[in-house]
């Protein structure tokens, strides 16, 4: 009989209530922003509370037992918030922020090497120093550096030290709808402010900042990207070359990365428990004749623990893979310490100590695809392999494959869904050929990095890498072009997304105990999950909205009636794939739409539109605006680009109820517009500043 942790975990793997209690912890410390005293508070008093139930009676503390398990609970929540607390930079008394003003000068140092953007070079950097008048203070902080294009650019490497004067821009999301939280992603890494800088914004100073081990792995992982591109020829082949063996994802191509999205194998892109994986199945093959060796008890792990974590050195240290790493040391630790050890007690342990690291990790969505991919392969993964029986050996190795794989799909599945929105229907298809593929090519890039001293051996190896990488490749791309290859469109909020978990969770109880209880849980999740979703498109049904998004110099507007929608802005977002996906599509996601030719009460004259009995004018520098006789009604005015206008005259021919300056819009013609607004006590909305607009109808 199977144990199904979701019923037994209580009593085989005590951790993960620790584990729960920590993860409220930090939820309600980032949501809710609690003093650090009052957790110290809580912390005391739950940790007195403790001490004294042990002054009890043998009787009382039976009876008592209960508080005695709240206590501890409570106690690990209010660690959770304590460390959270903590791991916010903005809690420094060091941060730059308590002392930054924009008349000071700072002090940096590059992190990393300058990665090459469409109309700039990028670096992320620490801010070690600020200069106020001449006094010289320490301060902590990180920060994004741009840097302008240009020949007369001193040459820059991680290490290097600049000081500037010029003003920090806060880090902002577009606040487009449904659009990726820029701002909370650079708070998780201690980044809170950006600057652009030309070559004659700033000096290099003669010293450096190194810490020898950075210095190492970016000393190494230059070695590996010049072996890889010395011998694997092919744009597309090297950057997913690059990508496999070492997490560096700068050289990939985005229509590449798409494909590999939309049919379910993202996962082998980036480094991570596939990876690493594959190196400890490589390190217990190698390792297995010393397993039944008494006097080689310990060297066995240690060598498989060590392997783990050098080529997670090697790789980068990127943090997916130092995740994995860890996720693996405990579980080679608890195999070894004890025949007994409970692998979820085993998880339970690794996911605490990251997020003890780092809190922030809760949020990432690589951390919680690996963890519910682990824990789906080891509750599902037998049940699953026993549907299908073969004394076939070949056959065999081609089902269990198929069947860790759909294992995996079981509870990454709601997650999935929450953050991509979609779901590759032909995930097994991909899954069964790129999985071992990849898995051949990374052994390959290893072997390649070794013999790269050999230069004809080398080139023999790259080639046939190549070979390799671009069959996948074309596979993938082939796979993604078949019909219904992606069902998208697909949008899910938090509670949704429980109610699929508790759905799994009660049917795979009633499937694997045979308990109705199980069953009922199921059916009432799943009855919960098809009620809030049946309420969410009755509301999408009757929406009305007009929607001004945020997107630098460009313009961008829909026009939303029920679930449809019609697009009014520049054509370059239509065509450019991946700026529609990135601004345009999440808003359009969670709003349930889909592009129409013609809307109800919707009409659209030139730059004048009626909508819902709405007047909307549009104006930009391609249109000439032909002024009334009469005082015209302006419900809503959208100025984008740079048109020659003046908001006085424009107040004298309509009567202007709302202005919205979008992304398109020049600052410095900005602001002679709003102070014209502000004079002539016209209400107006700036995108860049605030982010998209959104104006309901109903």
């Amino acid at each position: 009989m199977m144990l199904i942790p979701a019923i037994y975990f209580w009593k085989r793997a005590p951790f993960i209530r620790l584990l729960a209690s920590f993860i409220i912890g930090i939820v309600i410390q980032w949501n809710c922003q609690i003093a650090v005293f009052v957790w110290w508070s809580i912390l005391a008093i739950s940790f007195l509370a403790g001490i004294s139930f042990f002054c009890l009676s043998l009787s009382n503390r039976y009876k008592l037992g209960v508080l005695n398990g709240l206590s501890l609970l409570i106690s690990f929540i209010s660690i959770g918030g304590l460390i959270t607390w903590h791991s916010d930079i903005r809690h420094s008394k060091n941060w730059i922020g308590h002392y930054y003003k924009q008349s000071d000068c700072l002090v940096v140092t590059v992190d990393e090497s300058l990665v090459e953007k469409t109309k700039s070079l990028k670096a992320n950097a620490r801010i070690t120093h600020l200069i106020e008048n001449k006094n010289i203070i320490p301060v902590q902080g990180k920060i994004i550096l741009y840097f302008k294009k240009d020949s007369l650019l001193p040459p820059l490497a991680y290490g290097s030290q600049l000081i500037f004067q010029k003003s920090l821009l806060e880090i902002k999301n577009s606040g487009n709808p449904g659009g990726f939280d820029y701002k909370r992603y650079s708070v998780f890494q201690g980044i809170t402010y950006q600057v652009y800088l030309k070559p004659g914004d700033f000096s290099v100073l003669a010293s450096t900042n190194k810490k020898w081990l950075h210095s190492f792995l970016d000393m190494t992982r230059e070695k590996v990207l010049n072996i890889l591109r010395t011998n694997i020829k092919g744009d597309k082949e090297l950057g997913l070359a690059e990508a496999l063996l070492i997490g560096y994802k700068d050289d990939l191509d985005k229509t590449l990365v798409q494909s590999y999205t939309n049919t379910g194998v993202v996962h082998i892109i980036a480094i991570s428990g596939l990876h690493l994986g594959l190196i400890y199945w490589l390190l217990l093959l190698l390792l297995k004749p010393l397993q039944h060796r008494k006097y080689l008890k310990w060297v066995r792990p240690v060598i498989i623990i060590l392997g783990l974590w050098v080529f997670s050195l090697l790789a980068g240290a990127q943090p997916s893979i130092l995740r994995s790493a860890v996720m693996f040391t405990c579980i080679v630790l608890g195999e070894n310490l004890s025949r007994k050890t409970s692998i979820y007690n085993t998880l339970a342990l690794s996911a605490f100590i990251l997020l003890c690291w780092n809190p922030y990790w809760l949020w990432d969505v690589g951390f919680q695809l690996s963890y519910s991919a682990v824990l789906s392969i080891i509750i599902f993964m037998r049940p699953v392999y026993n549907l299908f029986y073969t004394k076939n050996k070949l056959l065999d190795s081609f089902w269990k494959l198929n069947a860790v794989t759909i294992a995996a799909q079981i509870l990454t599945l709601p997650v999935s869904i929450y953050h991509f929105h979609q779901f590759p229907m032909h995930f097994l298809l991909t899954n069964f050929v790129a999985v071992p593929l990849s898995s051949i090519i990374v052994l390959g890039e290893i072997f390649l990095c070794i013999i790269s001293f050999v230069p004809v051996a080398a080139s023999l190896a790259g080639k046939a890498l190549h070979w390799l990488i671009w069959f996948m490749n074309n596979y993938v791309e082939r796979i993604e072009s078949l019909p219904f290859s992606l069902w998208g469109g697909l949008q899910i909020n938090i509670p949704e997304t429980i109610f699929l978990f508790l759905f799994i969770t009660g049917i795979s109880y009633w499937l694997f105990e045979k308990k109705k209880g199980g069953l009922q849980i199921g059916l009432i999740a799943l009855l919960c999950f098809w009620g809030l979703r049946s309420f969410s498109f009755w509301q999408a049904d009757r929406q009305q909205k007009i929607i001004v998004y945020n997107v630098s110099q460009h313009r961008a507007i829909d026009f939303i009636d029920g679930r449809g929608y019609i697009f009014t802005g520049d054509t370059d977002l239509i065509k450019n794939d991946f700026a529609r996906n990135f601004h345009l599509k999440p808003s359009r996601t969670i709003q349930r739409v889909d592009a129409r030719s013609t809307l109800n009460n919707l009409v659209i004259d030139k730059n004048c539109i009626s909508f819902d009995a709405k007047n909307i004018l549009l104006l930009d520098n391609t249109i000439s605006l032909s002024f009334p006789d009469t005082k015209y009604c302006i419900d809503l005015l959208v100025i984008s680009k740079n048109p020659k206008l003046y908001i006085s005259r424009l107040n004298n021919s309509f009567d202007i109820k709302q202005i919205v300056f979008d992304g398109s819009v020049p600052a410095g013609k900005l602001k002679y517009w709003k102070k014209d607004c502000d004079s002539l006590h016209i209400p107006y909305y700036d995108v860049a500043e605030k982010g998209a607009f959104v104006m309901n109808l109903n």
